[in-house]
C-alpha cells in the first residue's frame, strides 16, 4: 500500500521535473556548493572545542589558529551559501512561472465538461496558488539532505567519543521521526480540506465581482453574504484546526529538543568529570547538540511545507497528467478552399447526467444560404452549435464539413473556419481596440471601424471620450447587452470564417439595429454558410431555409411561408412566439 502511494506521488512530481532539465547544470553546481559548504560547518564545533582545549593547555598560538579557521568557515561559508540560495531561488522562480504558464495553457485546452465540474475558483487556485507553493521546494530538499548527511557525520564523531551519547541521540531521532510522521499526516488531511474550501471562497468572490449588477438588481447581497459567511466560517475553523495541530507539533518538538539538550549535556558533563571525554568533545557538543536541534526545527518546517507542496503537486498533476479529463484531440486534415457544407450524420448527444438532447439526428446544411434553426427551448438548437465547434463531442455519429469529419481537422483549421456569436458574448476586460487586436495583432483602426460600422456600433464608440481606447470592464460590464452583441458581431466579421453561427445574436438589438445586422448578414450569405438559432421567429422569416427541431430531431424544413402551411409545430411556435424563451 505504501509503495503504491509512493509511486502515485512520484507520478505527480515527475511531470514537474522536466522543467528543471534546462537548468540542470546550474542546479547541480548550486546543489554541490550548498552540500559542500554545509559539510564544512560540521567541523566548526570541533574547531571551537580544540581552540578552548589549546587555551587550557596554554597553547595560545594554536588556539588562535583554530579560531581563525572557525572564522573563515563561518564568514566565507555563509557568504557562498547565501549566494547559492539566491541563485537557486532565481531559477526556481523562473521554473514556477513556466509551470504556471503551462498549467494555464493546459487549462484552456480542457474539455468543456471540466469547467462544469470544477468551479472557477478551483481552476484559478490551481493555476496561481498551487504553482506558487512549489517555489523553494527543491532548495529545501537539498538543504535537508545536506543537513541530514552532516548529522550522520556528526553522529559518527559522537560514537567515536561516546557510545552512550550516540545512543541517546539515536533514540531521540527514532522518537522524533514518529512524531513528524504523525503530525504530517494530520496536517496534510487538514490542508486538502482547506484547499477545497478556499476554492469555493475564490469562486464565489469571482462570481460576485463579475455579476455585481445582477446581484444588486436581484437584491441578493444579503443571501450571498450569508453564503460567504458560511464558507468563511469553514475556512476559520480549518485554519484554527491547522494552527491547533501545528501548535501541538511545535510544543512536542520543543519538549523533545529540551530533553535532548539537557539529557545529552548532563551525560557529557558526567563523562567529562569522570575523565572519559575530552574538553574538545565537551565544547564541540555544545555546537553539535544545537546542530541536531536545528535539524529538528528544519525537519518541522520542511514537513509543514512538504504538506503544502504535496497537495499542490497533486492538484497540478490532475491537470498536467490529464488525471481528471482527457485532452480534446484534433486531427491533421486542413480545409482547403472551404465550401461550407455542414452535415450531421446520425448524431446522438446528451450532457453529463442528463437525458439525450440530440437523438440520431441527420441533417445537411447548404453553403451560401441564410439558414435558421428553430424550436422550443432546450430541444437541441444551441447544442448543435456546441458540437459543431467541438465545445463538446458527439456521443454517437459524426459531424462533417465539406465531407471531412471535424474530429479529423486540425484545431487551427476548425477554429479559423467557424465563428460563433452567442446570446451573451464574452468581452475581455480591455479596451475596445484590444478586443479586436486579440484576434489580429496588426489590424489597423480604420479596418476595425469598417467592421464596427457593419455591426452598427462605430457611431456609439466614436461618441465615447476615449473612443476605441475605452476600457470595457469585466465581461463588458460598461456596455448594454445590445452593444456587447454588436461588438461581438464586428469581431466575428473580422475573423472572416466560412461558417458563421449566430446563437440568438440579435436578440438584444432594437429594431433599427436588427435590420442593419440583417442587411449585413444578407451580404455575407453569398460567401458564407450562415446558421442562425432563433427564438424570435420574426428575425428569421426571410431565411432561405428554416429547420424545425423538436425532441432532438429535425421534424421539418422549408421557408417561412412553406412551414406556415405544412408544419403544425412551426405554426404553434409562431402563434406563441412571445412565450418562447
Amino acid at each position: 500500500m505504501k509503495k503504491k502511494k509512493l509511486k502515485e506521488q512520484f507520478k505527480n512530481i515527475k511531470p514537474v521535473l522536466k522543467y528543471f532539465k534546462e537548468y540542470k547544470s546550474q542546479l547541480i553546481l548550486y546543489s554541490i556548493i550548498l552540500f559542500v559548504f554545509n559539510m564544512m560547518f560540521v567541523v566548526t564545533g570541533y574547531l571551537m572545542g580544540r581552540a578552548v582545549e589549546e587555551v587550557t593547555n596554554s597553547n595560545v598560538k594554536w588556539s588562535i589558529m583554530f579560531l581563525l579557521a572557525y572564522f573563515f568557515i563561518q564568514v566565507v561559508g555563509n557568504s557562498i551559501i547565501n549566494w547559492a540560495y539566491f541563485a537557486f531561488n532565481k531559477i526556481q522562480g523562473i521554473i514556477s512561472r513556466k509551470i504556471g504558464f503551462d498549467v494555464y495553457k493546459k487549462t484552456l485546452n480542457l474539455p468543456a465538461v471540466a469547467f462544469e465540474d470544477m468551479s472557477s475558483g478551483e481552476i484559478i487556485n490551481r493555476v496561481t496558488n498551487d504553482t506558487e507553493t512549489i517555489i523553494g521546494t527543491f532548495q529545501m530538499i537539498i538543504e535537508m539532505i545536506s543537513r541530514l548527511v552532516s548529522a550522520i557525520i556528526i553522529l559518527v564523531y559522537i560514537f567515536m567519543n561516546s557510545y552512550l551519547v550516540g545512543l541517546e541521540i539515536v533514540v531521540f531521532i527514532i522518537l522524533y521521526s514518529l512524531i513528524v510522521r504523525h503530525y504530517t499526516k494530520k496536517l496534510k488531511n487538514i490542508k486538502e480540506e482547506t484547499k477545497k474550501t478556499h476554492d469555493k471562497f475564490s469562486s464565489l468572490t469571482t462570481e460576485s465581482v463579475r455579476g455585481i449588477r445582477e446581484i444588486k438588481t436581484l437584491g441578493i447581497i444579503n443571501n450571498l453574504g450569508n453564503k460567504m459567511k458560511n464558507i468563511t466560517d469553514k475556512l476559520i475553523k480549518a485554519s484554527i484546526k491547522e494552527k491547533e495541530e501545528s501548535t501541538k507539533y511545535d510544543i512536542v518538538s520543543i519538549v523533545m529538543v529540551s530533553i535532548l539538550e539537557v539529557g545529552s549535556f548532563i551525560t557529557i558533563a558526567i563523562l567529562t568529570g569522570m575523565g572519559k571525554c575530552s574538553i574538545t568533545f565537551f565544547v564541540a557538543m555544545t555546537y553539535y547538540i544545537y546542530r541536531y536541534t536545528w535539524i529538528v526545527e528544519a525537519t518541522k518546517s520542511f514537513s509543514k511545507e512538504a504538506v503544502n507542496m504535496l497537495v499542490a503537486f497533486n492538484r497540478i498533476a490532475d491537470i498536467i497528467n490529464n488525471k481528471l479529463y482527457k485532452d480534446v484531440k484534433f486531427g491533421s486534415k486542413i480545409l482547403e478552399d472551404p465550401k461550407g457544407i455542414i452535415e450531421f450524420k446520425n448524431v446522438t448527444f446528451g450532457y453529463k447526467n442528463e437525458d439525450k438532447v440530440l437523438k440520431n439526428m441527420s441533417v445537411e446544411f447548404e453553403p451560401n444560404k441564410k439558414i435558421a434553426i428553430v424550436g422550443a427551448s432546450g430541444k437541441g438548437k444551441t447544442t448543435m452549435f456546441n458540437l459543431l465547434t467541438r465545445i463538446f463531442d458527439t456521443d454517437e455519429g459524426e459531424i462533417l464539413i465539406d465531407g471531412i469529419n471535424i474530429k479529423d481537422l486540425t484545431e487551427e483549421s476548425l477554429r479559423n473556419n467557424i465563428s460563433i456569436i452567442r446570446q451573451d458574448p464574452f468581452i475581455f476586460n480591455a479596451s475596445i481596440l484590444d478586443n479586436f487586436k486579440i484576434l489580429k495583432e496588426d489590424i489597423k483602426l480604420d479596418e476595425i471601424r469598417e467592421y464596427c460600422k457593419l455591426a452598427s456600433i462605430d457611431e456609439y464608440i466614436m461618441s465615447l471620450p476615449k473612443g476605441y481606447d475605452t476600457i470595457l470592464g469585466e465581461g463588458g460590464v460598461n456596455l448594454s447587452g445590445g452593444q456587447k452583441q454588436r461588438i461581438a458581431i464586428a469581431r466575428t466579421l473580422l475573423k472572416k470564417s466560412k461558417v458563421i453561427l449566430m446563437d440568438e445574436a440579435t436578440s438584444s438589438l432594437d429594431n433599427i439595429s436588427q435590420n442593419i445586422i440583417k442587411t449585413s448578414i444578407d451580404k455575407l450569405v453569398h460567401d458564407h454558410t450562415v446558421l442562425i438559432v432563433a427564438h424570435r421567429l420574426s428575425t428569421i422569416i426571410d431565411a432561405d431555409i428554416i429547420y424545425v427541431i423538436d425532441d432532438g430531431k429535425v421534424i421539418d424544413k422549408g421557408t417561412h411561408k412553406e412551414l406556415m402551411k405544412s408544419c403544425e409545430f412551426y405554426q404553434k411556435l409562431h402563434s406563441l412566439e412571445d412565450k418562447i424563451i
